[in-house]
């Protein structure tokens, strides 16, 4: 009997451990950023970490948002999504990106790096795009998304394609 209530006490101890200590490695992801890690490798051309770890914690808001102003470009809706920069400085570059995603438009890309500079977020994506020469085929490239927080809304201020 005194060996059953000792295997039970330990088996009890145990699961009080990893309990705890799960409970403990999710507050300390809570506390962290969104990024918890680059390679300390870089890509010689656009000095970006090869792989960054996400925190699986983190806000997602402003990812969805350059996500939904992506998936929109992809889907040819440059226009639609670049009207508002048509009444203030950012007239010719709109006109510019358009043109350039009608020419080579996205197919896929992945979040490379995120760089947080308050009051804006930037996200840098590695893409795919088609080639608009008559060879077709497909290459890969940077562009980065900017987001700033107006009124609690994430919004794209500058979208750099080509970057």
């Amino acid at each position: 009997m005194a060996a059953n209530r000792t295997q039970i006490g330990i088996a009890i101890a145990a699961g009080a451990v990893l309990v705890f200590g799960f409970l403990g490695y999710i507050w300390w992801l809570s506390n962290q950023g969104p990024v918890l890690g680059r390679s300390p490798e870089r890509d010689p051309l656009t000095n970006l970490p090869l792989s960054i770890e996400m925190n699986p914690l983190r806000d997602r808001s402003t990812e969805r948002a350059a996500g939904k102003f992506l998936h929109e470009m992809q889907d040819g809706q440059c226009d639609n999504v670049l009207a508002d920069w048509e009444h203030d400085y950012r007239k010719k570059y709109a006109h510019f990106i358009c043109d350039s995603e009608a020419q080579h438009p996205l197919v896929a890309w992945k979040l490379a790096e995120w760089e947080d500079s308050p009051p804006s977020i930037s996200l840098h994506y590695r893409t795919k795009r088609k080639n608009g020469g008559a060879q077709g085929g497909t290459y890969h490239e940077l562009a980065t998304v900017t987001l700033e927080n107006q009124n609690g809304q994430w919004v794209v201020t500058k979208y750099l394609p080509f970057d």
